[in-house]
């Protein structure tokens, strides 16, 4: 269940659900259900339901019903006027026989559960007023919070928080998930994320045909690399990593170990002359060749098996990055550009687009949040995190290549809208060299001849996994030396599900 369901998307799949026969109500049942069987795990002494005035409230009285008739003491406090519910959601409240009181700061109990069926992921304006005390008292109530499909405030389509949040410890959604539910802040305040089956079929989506995807092997496992038995080293392309000056070789030397751990066949460091010996000193499997400048460069990349190459991690940001970059887009081979190679064309983004769209080759970009605002200086104010999966798609659209926007919740964009949104990177994959190995590894299966949307998307999985693999501690160096392990788990899982 790759899917990621934007709000009106979800609202399709509900009416496309109903016109072929199924009862809304009989879908708010389900959900409620749902709902209530997540509670009774937790075994409660009492349950305290919050209901606002639509259809998450609607689940929510559900919910109390299905509780109550286990024996559970349960109350609904209702945002809203009783009167006023429509539809379904009245059904569901009328069925309910129980307690229903004002909702009111004062009444949430300490400790217990809440189920918080105020809103869920519909809500696309500030929460205020008497809501917005609710949320605030039960953050500080101590309760154990089941949020009913998203945590109250927290925008579905960006993960934004509206204006308060609730902080859930877990949150029942339905279906497939929301883009609020991996994006950033929104996944720091769903706790832990389950679907239920509510009955919706999952033929539904050839109609909607969603474009955003949660990051997994399932997505692009088809067509990742595995080294066939009648391979050698020429048949798994040739990745070539250009390096900056003597005192910058670190990052040039960790995108190419990531690149040769990542499955490239061969993989050169092109050097400038003043740095070439500590480049020949340093590295083994690594070849280094000497090469200064962009017309140096240019005549090296004739070559046909030199069919990926990364340029920027440690090459300086300037005139000489800006020439390296634009000779590498000439030729015929997948091309990554990373840090200083993105910075380099800030005062003049719109030659590095002309150049990528003259291509009929793959070109990644690889921004962090600095790089994004300074190469695409007018989404520069949207360049905070509710809207990064927005950033993402227009950046791609408007340079023509892949956009891989990292951060702890990246987001893989191509031109035409298809997005992955990554949820499985540690807090300590957060330091000095790691976007470089990235890169290098982006370049590693691009070299192998993966496809470009795939290769960035497998490339961030793979670097979030080694990460967590090797724990607490790592450095950048540390990561290409997780991947084998990954790697073995990856293939042998993919052998194992075909047998």
């Amino acid at each position: 269940m790759h899917e990621l369901l934007t709000t009106s998307e979800m609202a399709e799949a509900d009416r496309l659900t109903i016109a072929a026969g199924t009862l809304g109500i009989e879908l708010m049942e389900r959900a409620g259900i749902a709902v209530a069987h997540a509670v009774i795990a937790q075994k409660p002494a009492h349950v305290t339901v919050v209901a606002g005035p639509g259809n998450n409230g609607g689940d929510g009285f559900v919910a109390a019903r299905i509780l109550a008739a286990h024996s559970y003491k349960t109350k609904v406090l209702l945002l809203g006027d009783l009167a006023k519910l429509k539809g379904d959601a009245a059904i569901a409240a009328d069925r309910w026989k129980g307690i229903i009181e004002a909702a009111s700061p004062e009444k949430i109990p300490r400790g217990g559960i809440v189920v918080d069926a105020l809103f869920g992921a519909g809500l696309d304006r500030p929460v205020e007023g008497v809501a917005r005390a609710m949320i605030d008292a039960i953050n500080g109530s101590g309760a154990y919070v089941v949020a009913v499909d998203l945590p109250s405030g927290i925008n579905g389509n960006t993960g934004a928080v509206m204006g308060m949040a609730m902080k859930a410890n877990e949150s029942v959604t339905f279906f497939r998930r929301k883009p609020g539910h991996l994006l950033l802040p929104g996944r720091q305040h769903c706790g832990a994320v389950s679907v239920a089956d509510i009955g919706i079929k999952a033929s539904t989506l050839d109609t909607i045909r969603p474009r955003t995807l949660a990051n997994a092997p399932g997505l692009w496992m088809k067509d990742f690399p595995v080294p066939a038995i009648d391979g050698h080293k020429y048949s798994r392309g040739h990745a070539v990593v250009v390096s900056g000056g003597l005192s910058f070789t670190g990052a040039a030397r960790l995108a190419a170990r990531g690149a040769l751990r990542a499955g490239a066949g061969l993989v050169t460091i092109a050097s400038p002359r003043d740095a070439f010996a500590v480049h020949a000193v340093s590295n083994t499997a690594v070849m280094v060749r000497a090469v200064d400048g962009a017309a140096e460069l240019a005549e090296f990349l004739a070559d046909k098996r030199l069919n990926a190459v990364i340029i920027g991690p440690g090459c300086g940001v300037g005139p000489l990055t800006r020439e390296l970059v634009l000779a590498a887009l000439e030729g015929e081979r997948a091309v990554v550009l990373d840090a200083d190679a993105l910075t380099s064309f800030a005062e003049g983004p719109a030659t590095l687009f002309a150049a990528i769209k003259r291509r009929n080759h793959t070109t990644v970009l690889t921004p962090h949040a600095g790089e994004m605002a300074r190469l695409f200086s007018h989404l520069a104010k949207k360049s905070h995190l509710p809207e990064k999966l927005e950033i993402s798609r227009a950046a791609a659209e408007e340079s023509g290549a892949i956009v891989l926007f990292k951060g702890p919740d990246t987001v893989v964009a191509e031109p035409g809208n298809r997005a992955t949104i990554n949820y499985n990177a540690p807090p300590w994959l957060a330091t000095a060299g790691s976007g470089d190995v990235l890169a290098g590894m982006i370049g590693g299966l691009l070299a192998q001849g993966m496809p470009a949307f795939e290769a960035a998307s497998a490339t961030v999985w793979l670097h979030g996994e080694a990460a967590q693999a090797f724990g607490p501690g790592l450095i950048s160096e540390d990561i290409p030396e997780a991947l084998p392990g990954v790697l073995r788990a990856l293939i042998a899982g993919a052998a194992a599900a075909v047998r």
